[in-house]
């Protein structure tokens, strides 16, 4: 279940909130996944830090199994701290949800492009080796940056071995922490980084573009030629890691992610999905306009959303939005990475308006949603609290049926009027 990951952004879904929910992996993981039980009785009959310590000693053993060094297991492993707090927040579950705009208004924030233009400019050198090596523009590697660690001012604090440690303990995750537990025992063999550097979120996602150990091992760059692959102090090797993932794992040079669009009247918003795919000439010929007039952006396999429903602004996104998905799978974020690229090299802000009056649903109340489309015949499937494609197709039939524009947002409105007597 490794994306590179996120540790901090205060513009961006939270890391809780992303590994609570199952996501495509952007790789395999890196080393044997097999799991060691914790001991015994450790979740009840002994203290943490107790059954942590008989839990390390026995995992010591499938480390040198796995080929790390016996000195890495002693000393790295040996050395690893039981961290409750990683614990709380692995655990935590948000009971609020969050809409697109007041996402994107801290996402893409007037400080955040200022910030990003400043280091774009004081990092050209970097940045733009990276995007002529790799074909990633440097407006899209520098908002990534921005995204996943504030520029580098937030990767987190905890010793990724600590944290991963504890989560392959704690046993929630163990057998996907146990594999990035290891892999970051091998960036410490190979000599990278000592463990003591290797800083990142608590959910083990390191460095300025927070890269799980895993994704370090397949991905990470030596630009500066220093021997070393270092997110944490190169801004080489940090701008070179990212675009080389993103290329990668599909990045198409010269083609744009998306662009903001015009959608035709009695447009059919249950093609508003990613999996809902063609060329903009035919998007074109539906009817689809850009905003200022000008030809649609050649896109093959390319994808409506509407991430406000009929009443916010629509997007033509296409292959290089899902590659940013790769990175982080949600939808805002990486229309957030988009949108924030734009304006770092100067492009305009979302022009249509967001329906600010529209008050977003909590967890509970997307249950509730879920359930009452459910009982009336309107499948949403597993009612999770979670917004996916299969509760937009329910919501959808049902708006339908009342004769409302059938667009899968979830408002109070819908809600009371599912739950209403017949």
């Amino acid at each position: 279940m490794a994306l590179a990951g996120c540790a901090s952004a205060p513009a961006s879904e939270s890391l809780p909130e992303r590994l609570a929910k199952p996501q495509p992996t952007a790789l395999a993981p890196a080393a044997n996944s097999a799991q060691v039980s914790a001991p015994v009785g450790t979740a009840a009959e002994v203290p943490p830090e107790e059954g942590f310590d008989a839990w390390r000693t026995a995992f010591s053993k499938q480390a040198l199994a796995a080929g790390i060094a016996p000195q890495t297991v002693r000393e790295v492993l040996g050395s690893a701290q039981w961290q409750p707090r990683v614990v709380e927040l692995d655990r935590a579950q948000p009971e609020f949800t969050r809409t697109p705009w007041a996402y994107l208004d801290s996402a893409v924030s007037p400080q955040r492009i200022a910030q990003g233009q400043a280091m774009r400019a004081q990092h050209h050198a970097a940045l733009d080796a990276a995007a002529t090596r790799h074909g990633v523009p440097a407006a899209v590697i520098t908002a990534i940056w921005g995204m996943e660690s504030n520029y580098g001012s937030n990767f987190g604090t905890y010793r990724a071995v600590d944290a991963l440690a504890t989560l392959a303990y704690d046993g929630r995750r163990r057998a996907w922490a146990q594999a990035e537990l290891l892999a970051a025992l091998r960036i410490v063999d190979q000599g990278d980084i000592p463990a003591d550097r290797m800083i990142g979120s608590w959910a083990g996602a390191m460095g300025h573009t927070q890269f799980l150990p895993s994704v370090f091992l397949a991905y990470a760059v030596d630009a500066d030629g220093d021997g070393h692959r270092d997110i944490w102090g190169s801004i080489a090797d940090v701008t070179a890691s990212t675009a080389h993932f993103l290329a990668r794992v599909g990045w198409q040079s010269g083609q744009t992610w998306g662009v903001e669009v015009e959608l035709p009247a009695g447009f059919d918003y249950a093609r508003a999905e990613i999996s809902t795919r063609q060329n903009s000439a035919a998007w074109a010929a539906e009817g689809v306009r850009t905003l200022d007039g000008q030809p649609m952006p050649e896109v093959g396999a390319a994808s409506i959303i509407t991430p406000a429903g009929a009443r916010g602004p629509a997007f033509l996104v296409g292959a290089n939005f899902r590659t940013i998905l790769r990175y982080n799978n949600s939808v805002n974020y990486a229309l957030g990475v988009g949108l924030l690229a734009r304006q770092i090299d100067g492009g305009p802000p979302v022009a249509t308006a967001w329906p600010r009056d529209i008050a977003p649903l909590n967890r509970d109340q997307l249950r509730q949603l879920q359930e009452a489309l459910n009982a009336k015949g309107f499948d949403a499937g597993v009612s999770d609290g979670v917004m996916g494609p299969a509760t937009r197709a329910g919501l959808r039939r049902f708006q339908q049926s009342i004769g409302t524009v059938a667009d899968g947002y979830p408002t109070h409105a819908l809600l009371e009027r599912l739950q209403a007597p017949r």
